[in-house]
Order: C-alpha cells, then sequence, then structure tokens
C-alpha cells in the first residue's frame, strides 16, 4: 500500500509538473487547458481503476500476475486514446455539428453513470469481447505463470490472463468513448489532450493497488463523475 501511494503520488506530480512545461513552452491558455484536461481524465480514470478490480477479482487472477496484465492493459490504453482523440479532432474540424452530438452524449453518459446500480453483478463470462476472444483462439482455462500464451498436448493455448486482458481494454474502449469527448470539450490541440490523456492513464497502475479494495469507500463516485461529464456536455 506504501508503495502504491508513493508510485501514485510521483505519477500525480510528474503530470502536474508537465503543466508548468506546457505553460513555460505554450502560454497560460495551454496549460489551463492541459490542467483542466489532466483533471477531467484523473477523475475519470477512478472509476476505471474500479472496473479493472472487479474484472480481476471476478477472474480470480492471482495477485502477483495482476502487475504484468496491468502493465500490457496501460500500454494498450494510450494506443487506443490516441486513436479516439486524433479520429475526434478530425471529426471536429470537418462537421462543426458533431460537438452537439458529443455534447447529447455526454449528458446522456452522466445520466447514466450517475443512477448507476452499484448493487448490479456482473457476468463478465459472457461479454462479447471474451466469447470473441474464446472463437477465434483456443484458451485455456489454468494460469501459466505470468504468460498470455502457453503450450498444451502441442498446442499453443491462451491462458486466462490474455483473456483478462483483452476485457480490459474493451472496459477502456467504453471508457475512450466518454473520457475524449470530455477532454475535447476543452481543447481541440491533439498534443494537450493526448498529454493529458496520457499521464492521467500512466499512473493507473499504481492506483489501482492504491485503491483497488477501496471501492466501498467512494459511496458518491458516481454522482461526482455523472456531475463533472453533464457540466462538461453543457459547455460542449
Amino acid at each position: 500500500f506504501k508503495e502504491a501511494a508513493l508510485e501514485s503520488a510521483v505519477w500525480i506530480s510528474i503530470g502536474l509538473l508537465f503543466g508548468v512545461a506546457v505553460f513555460a513552452w505554450h502560454g497560460s491558455q495551454a496549460a489551463g487547458e492541459y490542467y483542466a484536461g489532466f483533471l477531467i481524465e484523473q477523475s475519470l480514470s477512478i472509476d476505471n481503476v474500479f472496473v479493472w478490480a472487479v474484472i480481476l477479482s471476478f477472474f480470480a487472477v492471482p495477485r502477483e500476475f495482476q502487475f504484468r496484465v496491468l502493465f500490457w492493459g496501460i500500454f494498450g490504453a494510450l494506443v487506443l486514446r490516441a486513436a479516439f482523440i486524433f479520429a475526434g479532432v478530425a471529426l471536429i474540424e470537418a462537421f462543426d455539428w458533431i460537438l452537439y452530438v458529443f455534447g447529447a452524449f455526454l449528458l446522456y453518459t452522466a445520466w447514466t453513470i450517475a443512477h448507476h446500480d452499484e448493487t448490479e453483478v456482473k457476468d463478465f463470462s459472457n461479454s462479447l469481447a471474451l466469447r470473441m476472444v474464446r472463437k477465434v483462439i483456443p484458451t485455456s482455462d489454468d494460469y501459466d505463470g505470468q504468460k498470455l500464451f502457453t503450450k498444451a498436448n502441442g498446442k499453443r493455448l491462451a491462458t486466462p490472463l490474455f483473456a483478462v486482458l483483452v476485457l480490459i481494454e474493451a472496459t477502456d474502449v467504453v471508457f475512450a468513448v466518454d473520457s475524449v469527448p470530455a477532454i475535447l470539450a476543452v481543447s481541440r490541440e491533439k498534443f494537450i489532450v493526448f498529454s493529458s490523456n496520457a499521464f492521467a492513464i500512466l499512473g493507473l497502475r499504481s492506483l489501482f493497488f492504491l485503491l483497488g479494495g477501496m471501492a466501498g469507500k467512494f459511496r458518491y463516485l458516481n454522482v461526482g463523475l455523472g456531475v463533472i461529464l453533464a457540466y462538461v456536455g453543457v459547455k460542449m
């Protein structure tokens, strides 16, 4: 816990200090946009952390293997966010009216998150992403250390750790659909949007080990996130 707290503090400090570099490089407006985007992404990422905790718990991923799957999960998240950001900026530049679509979507998402039923039990084994993985790639039912793939009876099989990684990436796509339009309401500059996303995402692994078991203490998290997204949606 202490190590995770220290690492989280370091990543957040790096993200905040990068805003100082943006200020020196591009001025106060760019720095203000960066900090606004960083705070939005940092807030939304807390919900992401708790979803990861539920997934890893559902598949009974041993704690010593969680570090590896989250490492690759965050790497994939960076690539996905970059793709979403460039696509979103291109859409806005081509079609101004898409801002109203993004704004309406954020308002809908805000309502959905704020009224989410925390007692609902999720069955990830029947998720679309997992069904597609098992249909395309033969999958083993047993872990083989930290390996994503293993061999059994001469056949190359994906381990459950690979299935968990795919599911984590699939959930990040869902979160990106929420967070990217939110940050595009703050800035259209690709560098600012991606850097604020990246610094928020890079600290997610340490944030997971810090907050993973504390979901019950964040009683009003969904309401808070709903308020943030609603505000950004109205602004947009």
